[in-house]
């Protein structure tokens, strides 16, 4: 006698891998390198703040932008996996 398969229930409906948080956290990562490789749009010596050519203050400032970009993304998958988790043990049934 062969055995069949379990039918198809709500437990082994897979998550998506591709969510729309993921996609923003993509493009909140990819921003920095985009905006450091397009030199052109940055090699100048004006407009300077506080006497530092624009050059190096752009550079600087996206530093800062992304640690704050990684720090949202980080924030945004952190949450998601806690509803990913959720919801794979309310579909399991698991009562943790």
């Amino acid at each position: 006698m062969a055995e069949s398969a379990p039918p198809p229930g709500p437990s082994s409906t897979p998550l998506p891998v591709i969510t729309p948080t993921r996609i923003v956290c993509a493009i909140l990562l990819a921003a920095p390198f985009v905006a450091l490789l397009w030199v052109n749009s940055y090699a100048a010596l004006t407009p300077a703040f506080i006497g530092i050519p624009f050059f190096y203050w752009y550079q600087l400032m996206w530093v800062v932008l992304s640690a704050v970009l990684t720090g949202i993304s980080y924030l945004l998958i952190r949450r998601e996996e806690a509803a990913r988790k959720a919801q794979s043990a309310e579909l399991t049934g698991d009562a943790r």
